[in-house]
């Protein structure tokens, strides 16, 4: 490191960089266009993620040389999430400018038109469902006031495409539109703090509201859609069961307001329904499984005939649709060393196909070994091994964001290209992970934090265990929540680490509660602690209150546009290191939010970090 303070901004894409470490484009996120002739879906292969738009051919794979970008309104405007109208007129768009939170939503024209901005006037706004007229489409729009009594709520509505008026549906925090009713009179709202998810639905003609899952306790997931029956709402949740699972809800006559008790479709003990896709043309279900972190699929016989298992063509499925011809699926995901891509499963037992993408990296990454071990009070956890070829001694733990999130065996071209350099990588799922149920995601929840912390010291032990890592040699890293472990790591265990990489990490959960957008604060209460009632257990675990303890050389690396996990709190951490001449270095990341979504700028960021861990073998 070139000094004790030392603060870079990254150079722009193409600028001075030559790192390819993630630089590979990735395809997800496809949409069928209702009259089944066109596929629309995210790409990065401009740089930036964009819609891109291309006739879909009855067999073989879509040429993306071919496609028609539809650039989303604004400078560095990342879309993050598409819906095709129903009648095809349209593509609903969520934005996320610079990778930021402050999200828009936008109506792209497939024909080429211009595009059309909904709530401009909003701080951000969230996308929701369409109404199935395709005349409405739910949003959210959130208000970027702070202070007491702003606890973060938003308001959803739907919203008249042809003339921009809108009815608003309720308020609460996380509000989205889940669904809208064939006949446009029933609307289900997804509310509620996180781990308390619930929803409700409305009645637009009667002016009721009635829960239909969710309640004391709520639930970590909570979804919902109509299906091709007007009398069945299936929902996917994990409300009063450990593990998500398909149920289905009967409703009496639109007007009558009658719901019946949930009943389960699919549940599978031990595992978590991820993804639920309905068939459009009949009582049919596609249905991706988390078991023990690689993805299974099914398709689910909704009048309660058997299952019909498929082969997933991936490790890690992120989306799936039915075809309009109802003869194949739509499957999205990755795998180590294959970037994201799409693939089309058909139906009938034939192999799944490359539809956008898929080729594996060349060379390709060793597969990560599944491993189990003790935490300090005996709670079994989990993670992946991810063993280099020729190790150099270096280990490297790194930990995830969330935290309700979860390590997977998929593509990760950060840890990629770590164990390529002769790092040995170790990603521990501790305690507050989702995958492994309700029970286990809650047991870091505000009090119970410091375990998770603990969780860390247990996970290094088995890295530096690992013969090919010399225990001297050890650095710990994470994103985001995974960053707060990191810097709380270096601040409670300094002697284990000889480096830090902290990704867009809090360092003072206090000024991360005032600072960070309220829509992400206020939900945030449930897992970390109310900011005014818990304040002296948020001071004591934050890290920036104990930095004089930090002793390993640390990076830091932030986007100048997060408002999630502010910048501040980056330099928060730098400055309190730099003071007392620390080794410290603080990489800004400009036109970026908490997100990296220019493929080239994560795949510069990502090399430097690569250079940092595998300098600890040359400090060492």
């Amino acid at each position: 490191m070139d000094g004790a303070r030392a603060e870079r901004t990254l150079p722009a894409p193409g600028h001075d960089t030559h790192d390819t470490h993630g630089a590979d484009p990735g395809d997800h996120s496809p949409a069928v266009s209702p009259d089944g002739t066109r596929l629309a879906w995210i790409s990065d292969r401009t740089g930036r993620p964009q819609v891109h738009l291309a006739a879909l051919p009855a067999d073989g794979p879509v040429d993306p040389d071919s496609a028609t970008v539809l650039p989303a309104p604004g400078r560095h405007a990342d879309v993050t999430a598409l819906s095709w109208s129903p009648d095809g007129s349209r593509i609903a768009v969520e934005i996320a400018p610079c990778g930021g939170d402050r999200t828009r939503v936008a109506l792209l024209d497939p024909a080429g038109g211009p595009a059309t901005g909904i709530a401009t006037h909003a701080t951000a706004v969230v996308l929701g469902a369409w109404a199935p007229s395709g005349r409405a489409l739910g949003v959210t729009v959130l208000s970027g006031a702070r202070g007491p009594g702003t606890p973060g709520d938003g308001t959803a509505c739907l919203v008249d495409v042809r003339d921009g008026s809108s009815t608003v549906l309720g308020a609460g925090q996380s509000a989205v539109v889940q669904a809208v009713s064939a006949d446009g009179r029933r609307v289900v709202l997804r509310t509620g703090r996180r781990g308390e998810r619930a929803l409700e639905l409305v009645d637009l003609h009667r002016g009721t509201r009635d829960r239909v899952v969710g309640g004391p306790g709520g639930a970590l997931t909570a979804a919902a859609r109509f299906g091709t029956s007007p009398g069945t709402l299936w929902v996917h949740t994990d409300a009063d069961r450990e593990h998500a699972a398909l149920l289905a809800v009967a409703l009496g006559p639109a007007g009558e307001g009658r719901i019946a008790p949930a009943r389960p479709v699919a549940v599978r003990p031990g595992a978590d329904l991820e993804l639920v896709a309905l068939d459009p043309a009949g009582p049919r279900a596609a249905l991706v499984w988390n078991s023990g972190g690689r993805s299974q699929l099914e398709i689910a016989d909704l009048r309660g005939g058997r299952p019909q298992r498929l082969p997933a063509p991936c490790d890690v499925v992120t989306g799936v649709s039915f075809a309009r011809d109802g003869a194949s699926l739509l499957v999205a995901g990755h795998s180590p060393g294959t970037a994201p891509f799409v693939a089309r499963m058909p139906l009938d037992g034939r192999p799944a196909t490359p539809l956008l993408g898929g080729t594996p990296v060349t060379p390709r990454p060793p597969r990560p070994e599944a491993v189990t071990f003790p935490a300090e009070d005996g709670l079994r956890l989990g993670g992946w091994l991810h063993r280099p070829a020729s190790p150099s001694g270096v280990g490297f733990l790194w930990l995830h964001g969330g935290p309700e999130s979860e390590e997977r065996p998929g593509w990760a071209p950060l840890l990629h290209a770590l164990v390529a350099a002769g790092v040995t990588v170790l990603t521990p799922n501790v305690r507050g992970s989702s995958g492994r149920g309700r029970a286990f995601a809650r047991l870091d929840d505000g009090p119970l934090r410091p375990s998770s912390i603990t969780d860390v010291r247990a996970a290094t032990r088995l890295l530096a265990g690992v013969p090919e890592v010399d225990p001297r040699r050890v650095v710990v890293g994470g994103r985001s929540y995974g960053g707060f472990l990191t810097l709380a790591a270096l601040t409670r265990f300094p002697e284990m680490f000889a480096a830090g990489v902290d990704v867009c990490g809090m360092s003072d959960l206090t000024a991360f509660y005032a600072d960070s957008e309220p829509w992400i604060a206020g939900p945030a209460v449930t897992e970390y602690g109310d900011p005014v009632r818990d304040r002296a257990l948020l001071e004591e675990l934050s890290p920036l209150r104990a930095a004089d303890r930090v002793e390993a050389p640390l990076l830091v690396v932030h986007g100048e546009h997060d408002t999630n996990v502010p910048l501040s709190q980056a330099l928060a951490i730098h400055a309190a290191l730099a003071a007392r001449g620390a080794p410290v270095e603080l990489l800004r990341i400009p036109d970026e939010g908490h997100e990296v979504r220019d493929r080239h700028t994560r795949a510069a960021a990502n090399g430097r970090i690569v250079r940092f861990v595998s300098g600890v073998a040359r400090r060492g």
